[in-house]
């Protein structure tokens, strides 16, 4: 199975690299940036799995290692089964 992991910041969560990225943006002559977010992707191959249980496995991988609950959000997307 192939997936990919978006994982993001929560709204109201400060994100200064993403400030930081808006600023550089920005004296980079592009000053119409009014705001930028960071986050990450994983892509990830695992083993074949049993119909209807990818995206369940896809979720525990992110509550137990790749997101942090407090802070991210994060979205799973099955890309081949």
């Amino acid at each position: 199975m192939k997936a990919r992991i978006h994982v993001f910041l929560k709204e109201g969560v400060l994100d200064p690299q993403g400030k930081a990225v808006m600023n550089a943006l920005r004296t980079l002559g592009f000053g119409e940036v009014q705001s930028v977010r960071q986050g990450k992707f994983f892509d990830v191959e695992t083993d074949p799995l049993a119909p209807g249980e990818s995206e369940a496995r896809l979720r525990e991988y992110c509550q137990k290692l790749l997101a942090n609950p407090v802070i991210e959000n994060y979205r799973v997307e099955v890309l081949e089964p």
